[in-house]
């Protein structure tokens, strides 16, 4: 008899910073044991939840703006968790938190004992022994959901080994954070051109998923952080895509 996958929601973060050329991305490589995705670059990112959706994240955030209605409408109900999850598992794999400090200061260079303190959180966070709501009361930090912009949603295709709804998000990096993988899920980091990846992988030297290499080259189109996400700020249509696997 065959069963269908369970489809679990997900989300993840796009991170772009400027680049001589105009933009590049911050990718994480996942270990080749991995189920889904293994020895891919990929985005950071991953499943949501349970405690991403309480309302505790409420005092704990800023945004979603004005201008994020739209994206806020398109989300649904349960927008909370996925911008949420989003942040969480941007901390957790690429270890560059999306955060205002007590001052409101965008958190951008770390101070050395708070760095060294979120690396400790970001494992404790990783391991479920504490929340990102409980590392943001102990540093009274406030999750910048006003930065993180959703952009669209991919459905795994019936046939894979996992399969996930994720929504795709796209914020601008820290420019002082130093992200770096995890070296458990993700074995390998780096920030890199959009048309870049493309071309190693086309050469066979930057592994990509067939869904990432589109996205890399919708991005590639935009020439600045800035255009990106003025585009994003203004859009209206988001498009929740359903692949469907080849026969062969």
């Amino acid at each position: 008899m065959h069963y269908l996958q369970p489809i679990r929601a997900a989300a993840t973060i796009v991170l772009v910073r400027e680049a001589d050329d105009g933009l590049e991305i911050f990718m994480v490589r996942r270990t080749t044991r991995a189920v889904f995705g293994g020895g891919m670059y990929v985005f950071p990112g991953g499943r949501v939840d349970g405690d991403d959706h309480l309302q505790r994240y409420d005092a704990l955030s800023t945004g979603p703006s004005a201008s994020q209605r739209p994206q806020q409408h398109a989300l649904g109900n349960e927008w909370r968790g996925y911008w949420i999850a989003g942040i969480r598992e941007c901390f957790e794999e690429a270890g560059m938190l999306l955060a205002y400090d007590g001052d409101g200061a965008w958190l951008d260079r770390l101070e050395t004992n708070l760095e060294r303190r979120l690396a400790t959180y970001r494992q404790a966070v990783h391991d479920r022994e504490i929340t990102l709501a409980d590392v943001c009361e102990k540093e009274q930090l406030r999750l910048a959901v006003d930065r993180v912009h959703y952009w669209e949603r991919w459905i795994t295709p019936q046939g894979s080994p996992r399969r996930f709804d994720t929504r795709f998000f796209i914020a601008e990096a820290p420019t002082r954070q130093v992200g770096r993988h995890d070296d458990a899920e993700t074995v390998d980091s780096r920030w890199i051109e959009p048309a870049d990846a493309i071309s190693q992988s086309d050469a066979g030297a930057f592994g990509l998923m067939s869904v990432t290499r589109r996205q890399l080259d919708r991005l590639s189109s935009y020439q600045s952080v800035e255009d990106l996400v003025k585009a994003l700020e203004a859009e209206r249509m988001f498009i929740t895509n359903r692949p469907r696997m080849r026969a062969d």
